[in-house]
């Protein structure tokens, strides 16, 4: 695993943030982690992820950057299935991932979560 500059995302961080900002213009401000992984894998069919674990992980520090807010759905939405935790591009997020699409990545800074911008 690559070692991680101060405040540097790592591709996999930046692949999600590109992808989530394509998926808010297409109309689908919020996703889950399972929905994301089958995104990612119809947009670029050459890169696998190799556990859903590691997706998980990511979306969890890109939350504590500041750059995603996550929430818990409502159980009459479960309908029979265990809740999933729903991710949102924040403000800061999209930022980032207008410049992750950019090509430029961006440099962030450990921030306390914040709530959930326009996307």
């Amino acid at each position: 695993m690559p070692r991680r500059r101060a405040g540097a995302l790592l591709p996999l961080e930046n692949e999600i943030l590109g992808v989530a900002l394509v998926m808010a213009r297409a109309g689908q401000a919020t996703f889950h982690g399972f929905g994301l992984a089958q995104a990612m894998r119809e947009r670029s069919a050459s890169r696998s992820l190799t556990a859903h674990g590691t997706l998980y992980k990511a979306l969890g520090r890109l939350e504590d950057f500041g750059l995603l807010a996550s929430r818990w759905e409502d159980a009459a939405s479960a309908e029979g299935r265990p809740r999933r935790r729903l991710y949102e591009l924040t403000a800061r997020g999209v930022h980032a991932a207008e410049q992750a699409l950019a090509g430029g990545g961006e440099a962030v800074r450990r921030s306390p979560r914040t709530a959930p911008g326009p996307a």
